[in-house]
């Protein structure tokens, strides 16, 4: 579906996604390296749980929000690649606290 432009000059790197490694390439986007693996489902809606994936590619409409290292609500699409990454699918809306007094 997705096609690299000079993969050959870039290192190779692996991603965890949901248990399955991912070859990745240097300075690939992890949404990027998630979609040239041939996965295109990101996340789940927090109220119908439909899949959602990565649509304007720019951080403008949060679609493409992942669990990266053990850190939620993580813009796929503007994150670039490290090796060993593990990066999970959301399943569940952002839960507010009421820590800070709000």
């Amino acid at each position: 579906m997705f096609k690299r432009f000079n993969q050959k000059t870039k290192l190779s790197v692996k991603i965890e996604f949901d248990g399955q490694v991912v070859e990745a390439v240097e300075g690939d986007t992890v949404a990027g390296a998630i979609m040239a693996a041939g996965i295109s489902d990101l996340r789940e809606a927090p109220v119908s749980g439909a899949p959602r994936g990565p649509y304007c590619m720019m951080g403008v409409c949060f679609e493409c929000l992942v669990e990266i290292d053990g850190i939620g609500h993580q813009q796929a699409c503007l994150l670039s690649v490290k090796n060993g990454m593990i990066i999970k699918r959301e399943k569940a809306k952002r839960l507010v606290s009421d820590d800070h007094g709000c």
